[in-house]
């Protein structure tokens, strides 16, 4: 049982290393692939695109086609992918490797989660176990930076996704030996024209988020992709509302708590990702050190993360969801604001404590907005309602790279310089975070309908809503 945690555990941490040894990298890469922002931008959102559009189906998949198969899967995917990206000649190969990653991580993500929850039937145990999987995989987060920083400064950008060569091979042969089969026969069946209209829907919009600087807002080009992302996108919410078995089941969101909570965690994707994806170039490009001493200062967010997000759910336990997501997003929202106004010659010293701020407001929220999504449908529904708290979150994370970087190519082409632009971004990141803050703080309740007041009038008690202190509370898995 021990070495089922222990390789969950160790899957996790390679995915989420992933997700912040790359933002170390983007200067590098920029440099050695004679490429623009339009092209860094690629590089990070193909990735967590399809990690976005796939990662329910990848649920699906394990449940119906055996959790260890698929599980091992991703982990063969992701490793291959990882040696296509670092042997990558140009940006399109690297993009190419990067779209393969996404696969193999949206396989390998809720397939490890899935083993653990069939190994740790019992409540108590399970609870425990995810804990253990979210705080040490969580670790990847932290160490990324800093990793990122010494690999590129050593061997250069290929040598980020060598390093998860030997952690694959090892899963995957430890995992061959260790890890037993299981699978939920009754899982339902695969939801292809979901995945597919989702994946070309957003996939066009963020094109055109993308590519729109470059290209110019009002080329027909752009213009297309965003006509054409909407048709998708309609098309999506019609299938989804026909097919037995949606992968979206768009009745969810009648509840208040869930469309808000899902709401709120799309904004926390966008800003978060967004404004990270900025961190590393500033140091680099604008404060002029070098990739490991930029890897270096970018600690403080994801260290601030680390560190306070285990307490984020004893604090929503005890003050409610509404209280501790609304003051997260304000401090996050504070931060951000307050990074708008670093510059060139800004010291340090008055950088890191606005990175940690931003890093303990985001913490704050992740895990209550997920238990808020959980509590607000049935508890058959509680995996499906955490695999779409973890979907907008990713959705918001596409999105907060493709417009934050709009921002700042626009900035540009405007005769503004990069930091201008970088100002300009994070200003925007901040005042979308704010008003955020506001949104929770009006709306992050559960709906009282007559049977609710009828119930409290009767048992003279309040009937658990989302600013209730003894709301339930989850870890957030991912």
């Amino acid at each position: 049982m021990k070495g089922l945690l222990t390789l969950t555990c160790a899957g996790q941490f390679m995915v989420l290393l992933d997700n912040t040894i790359v933002g170390a990298a983007l200067p590098d890469m920029q440099q050695r692939l004679h490429t623009g922002l339009t092209g860094l931008q690629w590089i990070v959102d193909a990735y967590v695109l399809v990690v976005a559009m796939l990662l329910l189906s990848g649920g699906v998949f394990a449940d119906r086609f055996g959790r260890r198969r698929v599980f091992l899967a991703g982990v063969v995917v992701f490793t291959a992918a990882s040696v296509v990206c670092s042997l990558a000649p140009s940006i399109g190969w690297l993009i190419a490797g990067r779209v393969l990653q996404g696969v193999g991580a949206a396989a390998l993500s809720p397939a490890s989660l899935a083993l653990l929850a069939a190994a740790y039937p019992a409540p108590k145990e399970r609870v425990r176990a995810i804990g253990l999987w979210a705080g040490f995989s969580g670790i990847g987060l932290a160490a990324g930076p800093l990793a990122g920083g010494i690999l590129v400064e050593s061997f250069g950008w290929p040598a980020i996704f060598l390093v998860n060569v030997p952690i694959g091979a090892v899963l995957l042969l430890a995992g061959l030996r260790v890890l037993g089969e299981s699978r939920n026969p009754s899982a339902p069946p695969i939801d292809v024209p979901g995945t597919v209209l989702s994946v070309a829907g957003v996939g066009v919009v963020t094109y055109g988020l993308i590519e729109g600087g470059s290209r110019g807002w009002t080329s027909p080009v752009i213009l297309g992709s965003f006509a054409a992302g909407l048709v998708l996108l309609s098309a999506f919410v019609v299938v989804e509302g026909r097919v037995p078995t949606p992968m979206l089941p768009l009745r969810l969101f009648r509840q208040r708590l869930f469309t808000v909570s899902n709401t709120a965690m799309v904004v926390v994707g966008f800003a978060l990702m967004g404004s990270s994806f900025f961190f590393s170039q500033f140091f680099v490009y604008v404060q002029d050190t070098s990739i490991l001493v930029a890897g270096l200062r970018t600690l403080p967010t994801s260290l601030a993360m680390v560190i306070v997000s285990p307490y984020a759910g004893r604090l929503a336990a005890r003050y409610g969801f509404r209280v501790a997501v609304s003051v997260g997003l304000a401090l996050a929202g504070l931060g951000l604001l307050a990074l708008g106004f670093v510059h060139a010659d800004t010291g340090y010293g008055n950088v890191w404590w606005r990175l940690t701020v931003v890093g303990i407001g985001f913490a704050l929220t992740m895990s209550p907005l997920t238990g808020a999504a959980i509590q607000a449908v049935s508890p058959q529904e509680g995996g499906l309602a955490s695999g779409v708290s973890s979907t907008t979150r990713q959705i918001g994370a596409v999105l907060g790279v493709a417009v934050l970087g709009a921002i700042v190519h626009t900035r540009e082409s405007g005769g503004a310089s990069f930091e201008s632009g970088l100002d300009s971004a994070f200003l925007a990141a901040g005042v979308v975070t704010l008003v955020c803050a506001v949104f929770t703080g009006l709306w992050l309740t559960a709906a009282r309908t007559p049977r609710d007041v009828q119930a409290e009038q009767s048992e003279g008690r309040a009937v658990t809503d989302g600013s209730s202190p003894s709301a339930h509370i989850v870890s957030r898995p991912s």
